[in-house]
């Protein structure tokens, strides 16, 4: 995601504590700000992201009302970027907020990143000065839980394979070159379009079964349920799974996805794109 120009650097104390938290979710959270990092790196630069055990002192709560005092595990993440001035930073966790030009973003990346860490019991900082970089800090209370029994990658690798034909339109060169090359890796067949008129077109033309279409919700021109709308007429029993940057809740919002269609929010894991996949085959 961040790209050859940007060095990353990864720092992990040692016997680190466990947190109870959702891992999918987490990721999630290191992705959004990994990305918001390379947006404000265009020439380069350096992500930090250092992950240690703190404890947090009662004089410490007193100073920001909503931090409870006790152990905690700090994810720091920080970039070489242009930084952010004072006033922008009192905003940057409201939805829809943006300092990215017309569209270039959602607004909702921080916005989901500050709700899935307070949803944790926990609490996100940010340090910043203009051409000074940035750091965020999140606090996640330790758990008194101890490690459960690791299940082999290797078993969720198998898991999440298979060999059915995937069409995969996407407006966004760099998310579809990511999708085509994990699902052909992972033993998919991979029909790749850039847009909703070039997906319609291979769905029509090709002579082999597709059994599946991933698309973007929202593309120029055709958004992805009419897309599948147009598909599923050539291409009756195919299944459709959706991608966006938006979350489900803001799109159903706005009636482009329907209740219960299947959904994938970006930016996605490779595991939770071939899981994903998997399921909605299955």
């Amino acid at each position: 995601l961040i790209g050859e120009d940007i060095e990353l650097r990864v720092h992990l104390a040692p016997d680190l504590p466990l947190v109870r938290a959702d891992r999918t979710q987490l990721e999630q959270v290191v992705l959004n700000l990994a990305v918001n990092a390379r947006d404000a790196m265009p020439q380069g630069g350096q992500l930090t992201l250092e992950i240690e055990s703190v404890y947090l002192d009662e004089e410490h709560a007193e100073r920001r009302r909503e931090i409870q005092p006790g152990p905690y595990v700090r994810l720091s993440v920080s970039d070489t970027g242009h930084g952010m001035d004072a006033e922008t930073q009192q905003y940057i966790f409201e939805p829809f907020f943006t300092t990215r030009g017309q569209d270039q973003g959602t607004g909702l990346g921080l916005a989901m990143v500050h709700g899935i860490v307070t949803q944790h019991g926990g609490h996100i900082q940010v340090h910043s000065e203009p051409g000074r970089g940035t750091t965020f800090k999140i606090y996640l209370p330790q758990a008194d839980e101890t490690a459960p029994s690791v299940v082999p990658v290797v078993a969720k690798r198998s898991a999440v394979r298979g060999t059915e034909t995937v069409l995969v339109v996407e407006d966004e060169a760099m998310v579809r070159d990511l999708v085509i090359k994990t699902l052909e890796e992972y033993g998919y067949k991979v029909l790749p379009a850039h847009n909703a008129d070039e997906g319609l077109r291979l769905a029509t033309t090709y002579e082999e079964p597709i059994h599946l279409l991933l698309s973007d919700v929202i593309m120029p021109g055709m958004n992805g349920p009419d897309l599948y709308q147009r598909v599923a007429e050539v291409r009756p029993g195919i299944v459709a799974l959706f991608m966006s940057g938006y979350t489900n809740d803001v799109i159903a919002h706005h009636g482009v996805l329907e209740e219960g269609m299947n959904f994938l929010q970006k930016p996605f894991t490779i595991h939770s794109l071939t899981q994903k996949v998997r399921q909605v085959l299955d």
